[in-house]
């Protein structure tokens, strides 16, 4: 399971690499820090140094997880978000747009949610996070944002709001 865990690390550098490309093409100044080191591709996670890359207006993308098997990204997503005073967490699903009454794939009477609230999502039993990501989330009131990666400027969008 650790190693299965470090393997899924290692794509999220990737992944963290290729949004990189794809913002930096754009004309977006980026940075990619990971939880551990690589230096020839990627900055250390350092807490004051992502936030002071966002204040100077670049866009900082965080990789490998917590460094550490047995955490989620999801949990760590929120983590770093709070740590770093992010306004929200952007939540990117692949293969839906959105949150579901139930999972699209399933039921297919399954609706779109437009807003909705931590208690709203707790009541009706969503699956958005993890339960330790989506407490973190609803404990420290950090908006979230979920839409799907698929789809041209579905990022954009997403990063402007």
């Amino acid at each position: 399971m650790a190693t299965a865990d470090h393997i899924g690390m290692l794509a999220t550098v990737m992944n963290a690499l290729a949004l990189k490309d794809v913002l930096e093409r754009a004309g977006v100044v980026t940075r990619v820090q990971t939880a551990f080191e690589i230096r020839a591709i990627a900055e250390p996670y350092i807490r004051l140094r992502a936030i002071r890359h966002m204040e100077k207006g670049r866009v900082v993308i965080f990789g490998a997880g917590a460094g550490m098997p047995f955490f989620s990204t999801d949990t760590v997503s929120a983590q770093r978000a709070l740590e770093t005073h992010c306004d929200r967490l952007l939540i990117a699903k692949s293969g839906v747009d959105g949150i579901y009454t139930a999972d699209p794939k399933v039921d297919p009477s399954a609706t779109k949610i437009e807003a909705l609230t931590f208690a709203d999502a707790l009541a009706r039993g969503l699956k958005i996070l993890d339960a330790a990501a989506f407490a973190l989330c609803a404990e420290n009131r950090l908006p979230m944002l979920v839409f799907g990666m698929e789809g041209e400027g579905n990022i954009t969008r997403a990063l402007r709001g």
